[in-house]
């Protein structure tokens, strides 16, 4: 039971975010409006992604001081679970830039540090399965992987804020935090980054065993 506790509370905060991002009230914002509640669910996807992101990166750092190929399974994983939620964060800000900035891809310098990051990744899985040499492979993307991690720290967090964005936290314009957020939604939010972090590392642990299991199978 000791090895599954986290599992429990990752679905419970799950569940308990997509009911209570529905049903408690919100803050009557101009324009926002009820679409404040994809608040609960655009950002926490980014949070996830963030959290499998850096097990990677732990584990990019740690195959290049072992070389068990292992700790390499681990980092491919984390990046295809991150890859997911990445995808989820980018369609449901798209959906939420359509009902309060008019289309769903504005140019906004957050959106395209986005898609940017977004590509960088790919590129890694690109580069995995342009090299057929395990050991190799595994290097050569371990050492990407590394460096991939900053640079998207960057785009997505550092560039935007030096530059006009719509978004808020960026460009001048206040953070959530500063104007937006009552108590009400602080104790969805919270729980949200909680929740769908741990269900992040869990999809990533549920891929890792079925590669170690593919992989022992490849090996006999």
């Amino acid at each position: 039971m000791y090895k599954t506790w986290w599992k429990v509370l990752a679905v419970v905060l799950v569940l308990y975010t997509l009911v209570a991002g529905i049903l408690i009230p919100v803050p009557a914002k101009y324009i926002l409006n009820e679409t404040i509640r994809n608040l609960y669910f655009h950002v926490p996807m980014w949070m996830a992604m963030f959290s499998v992101f850096t097990i990677s990166v732990i584990y990019s750092l740690k195959y290049l001081r072992s070389g068990k190929i292992e700790d390499d399974l681990v980092v491919v994983e984390c990046v295809n679970t991150g890859m997911m939620f990445y995808v989820l964060g980018l369609l449901t800000g798209m959906l939420w830039a359509k009902y309060t900035w008019g289309e769903y891809w504005s140019g906004d310098p957050k959106q395209n540090s986005a898609a940017i990051a977004f590509l960088l990744y790919c590129a890694y899985l690109v580069l995995r399965n342009s090299i057929d040499e395990e050991q190799k492979r595994a290097k050569i993307s371990a050492i990407y992987n590394i460096f991939a991690f900053p640079i998207m720290i960057v785009l997505l967090f550092v560039l935007p804020r030096m530059t006009d964005s719509l978004h808020p936290g960026n460009g001048g314009n206040p953070g959530f935090n500063s104007y937006d957020l009552d108590k009400n939604m602080r104790f969805v939010l919270y729980p949200a980054f909680i929740g769908w972090s741990l269900l992040g590392v869990w999809i990533a642990t549920l891929r890792y065993r079925m590669r170690i299991i593919e992989y022992k199978n490849e090996s006999v």
